[in-house]
């Protein structure tokens, strides 16, 4: 079943010209991809002394994807996300000190070339955490901003590459400023009093922004996240998208094909302004009480297919090529493992619920082994980024300030030698993805039933009508397709139950019997 699953995927994926192995070129290849991110210095180690690095990812590619369409060890993603890789003096790299080096904890610009040709050789697309809004406080050119104004050099290039007032100027609302030593101003410095924000009403800045991203893209590079996109102009979300759009224009001079995507921290009334020039993850999805972990948790499908639908259908009005973006968690939330446990096959719907969507669905690594973390009493974000547990000797460790004690005893090494493990469950249901290509690329109907929590909704494509119906609930669902769907299946094409190989669904004369924490797939 498993190779089968596999082989129906390169085909689906050759048939609609989409890179599923070695050879094809990622710059060129469809968005609509399961994607990874990866807090590089927790990831793999290399070298030894304990910090991941570009060599790590590069060794762990076998695992990410292999570039074989029949594997069974493979998890399958198609697109890598780094969190920052440019010199920087901290452990999480967001306070850029350079962006045109790599920083040598994580390696050099070969490692990085080395990486990105290789994601290419496997249709994988890599991507890059770009922070644009803010430098480190020891980036040179916040060095020659202070200076500037404490000579008062009013005709220095750098006097106003940042945002600054004058003292006992009123703070505007909702930003925080800090006195700059030795002068009579304040810097605007809303993460931290070391990271300076940027003054994008300055035209050499904002050119200085789009010849960062083009030189990378040059370097290999498919695209970036955008780190705090709606701080560049905090509170004008009017200039923020402005700028964006000019951005992502640059980009696409370089690389027409470039891949974008925002992190816009907010609800939806105010992502949706941002779509317009941008992707933005979708946060109110995201995270203990957002809708996906609602949902797996035995919530109404029908409720969530539902608000997915009219999210779809919000963005296609907005941009008729805008991505659907969902995601659990990230670097700056608490692990999903904490409140969509692996033994409760909460953690194994939750991936069902969220891969089997359209567009371009985000995992954060170690969530396919129920890594755990949060912030707790320390009150830091290390502990949402502690090392990968390879199993095999990665002598990766936990970054520095971290001090979560409750880590999860699982193994990469482990999970894979265990057929009904989280990582084998994430395995297929992204190789499922992979083979109904409609699931990701097509239409988005949803259907309705009565009486039950269970649901799902109608995907087409290119000629191909698929159901997907979940049922995350503890009780048997009995589900009338026909009649919800005005449609005939008669194949289940695919049964994703937390148990693999129990028979988890039966199909007659329309009539839908689907098992507790299973999904299927119908044709």
């Amino acid at each position: 079943m498993k190779k089968a699953i596999c082989m129906l995927a390169a085909l689906a994926l050759t048939a609609a010209g989409i890179p599923a192995a070695m050879g094809e070129t990622a710059g060129e290849a469809d968005h609509h991809r399961v994607f990874y991110e990866i807090f590089v210095g927790s990831f793999s180690d290399s070298d030894g002394d304990g910090t991941g690095d570009l060599g790590g990812i590069l060794r762990r590619m076998d695992y990410l994807n292999d570039g074989n369409a029949e594997s069974e060890s493979s998890l399958g993603v198609e697109g890598l996300w780094l969190t920052p890789v440019f010199r920087s003096p901290s452990y999480h790299k967001y306070d850029v000190e350079d962006y045109g080096e790599i920083d040598p904890q994580f390696g050099t610009e070969e490692d990085f070339r080395a990486l990105a040709e290789k994601c290419h050789e496997r249709g994988v697309l890599l991507i890059m955490d770009l922070p644009l809004n803010h430098t480190g406080s020891g980036h040179p050119w916040f060095r020659e901003f202070a200076e500037a104004h404490r000579k008062r050099e009013e005709s220095h290039p750098r006097y106003n590459w940042y945002t600054w007032i004058r003292a006992g100027e009123p703070v505007p609302a909702g930003r925080r400023f800090m006195p700059l030593e030795g002068t009579d101003i304040l810097y605007e410095c809303n993460f931290s009093d070391d990271m300076p924000e940027l003054n994008y009403d300055e035209e050499a800045v904002r050119e200085e922004a789009a010849r960062i991203g083009r030189e990378w893209l040059e370097k290999g590079a498919d695209g970036f996240r955008l780190d705090a996109a709606k701080y560049l102009f905090l509170g004008d979300a009017e200039k923020n998208v402005a700028f964006w759009k000019e951005f992502t224009e640059k980009l696409r001079e370089v690389k027409p094909q470039v891949y974008t995507v925002a992190e816009v921290w907010s609800g939806e009334a105010e992502t949706n302004r941002y779509v317009e020039a941008v992707n933005c993850f979708r946060f109110s999805a995201s995270q203990a009480e957002g809708a996906i972990a609602t949902a797996a948790r035995g919530g109404n499908i029908s409720k969530y297919v539902k608000n997915t639908a009219d999210y779809l259908e919000t963005l296609a009005g907005i941009r008729p090529d805008a991505m659907h973006i969902p995601f659990i968690a990230n670097h700056d939330t608490d692990r999903a493992a904490g409140y969509l446990p692996a033994a409760g096959g909460r953690a194994a719907m939750a991936a069902n619920v969220y891969l089997l969507t359209p567009g371009s669905p985000f995992l954060y690594y170690g969530e396919e082994i129920g890594l755990k973390g949060s912030r707790g009493g320390a009150a830091t974000d290390a502990n949402r980024r502690l090392a990968m547990r390879w199993g095999d000797g990665d002598t990766v460790r936990d970054p520095e300030g971290s001090d979560y004690a409750n880590q999860t005893e699982a193994t990469v090494a482990q999970m894979l030698a265990e057929e009904g493990s989280l990582l084998n469950h994430y395995r297929r249901v992204i190789a499922a993805r992979k083979a109904y290509p409609e699931i990701a690329r097509g239409s988005y109907e949803p259907l309705a039933f009565e009486g039950t929590k269970a649901g799902g909704f109608l995907c087409s494509w290119q000629g191909q009508t698929s159901a997907v119906i979940h049922n995350t609930t503890g009780k048997e669902a009995v589900l009338d397709i026909r009649e919800a769907s005005g449609r005939e299946f008669t194949e289940i094409a695919e049964v994703l139950g937390v148990s693999p190989g129990r028979e988890g669904a039966a199909l007659e004369e329309g009539v839908l019997t689907l098992a507790p924490q299973t999904t299927v797939i119908l044709r």
